[in-house]
């Protein structure tokens, strides 16, 4: 759908941050909303998610200056910056470019990750060295530590992690499952089934726990 502008709604736009951000915008095959700003914008929450490791860090400021730095101490960013790239030539179906950005993140990262994956913003890979990602959708504001791998297991079925997905040192997810968003998976974790939403999977296989929420401090409990 495209939105019609006049001219001062033109100049508007042009003054504001957004500069055309409600645009035309074309959809991809699996019809998500998909132009250069959403990848930037993409990798600017990967980038946020390094200004203190780990943490979402959303709402922070990133001045050029502060990404500049980021990319120069965190490898691991710098092979998100390719990843964002190859998506964007994908999407533009710009021919050589993704293939060669996918062997170029493998052979200079360890990181064996399919440019044009149906991953959100803010992901956070600790350890890129001899991770594999191919999730048929990952959300936003995932974290991976080391040695993961995600991906299919006998079927050509592939897995769905929600935001904010957490996989430690070691998991594999495997198959046509779903970790619904806040789910955790333990170091070394074997998945093999559904995680429901705010759940630990620990093990191998794999089984989920629910997590205890513990009580604020000052709840009184009686004897």
């Amino acid at each position: 759908m495209a939105l019609r502008l006049n001219i001062s709604d033109h100049a508007k736009c042009h003054d504001s941050p957004c500069r055309f951000s409600e645009r035309r915008e074309t959809k991809s095959n699996s019809g998500d909303v998909m132009t250069a700003r959403s990848f930037r914008r993409a990798f600017v929450q990967d980038a946020r998610r390094w200004i203190v490791p780990g943490q979402l860090n959303e709402h922070t400021p990133l001045p050029w200056s502060l990404l500049l730095r980021l990319l120069l101490h965190h490898l691991p960013l710098r092979a998100m910056a390719w990843f964002r790239f190859g998506c964007w030539c994908k999407h533009k179906r710009i021919p050589f470019l993704p293939g060669f950005t996918q062997r170029w993140i493998y052979q200079h990262y360890g990181l064996e990750i399919k440019i044009g994956s149906d991953i959100g913003p803010g992901l956070y890979i600790a350890h890129p060295v001899g991770v594999v990602l191919s999730p048929e959708r990952m959300g936003a504001n995932c974290s991976v530590i080391a040695g993961v791998t995600v991906g299919m297991r006998n079927e050509w079925l592939f897995p769905v992690l929600g935001d904010r997905v957490f996989l430690g040192a070691g998991a594999r997810v495997l198959g046509g499952i779903t970790l619904g968003d806040d789910a955790a998976v333990g170091a070394n974790a074997v998945v093999l089934s559904d995680v429901p939403a705010g759940a630990t999977a620990v093990g191998i296989p794999a089984r989920a726990r629910m997590r205890v929420v513990p009580p604020p401090a000052d709840t009184i409990i009686d004897e």
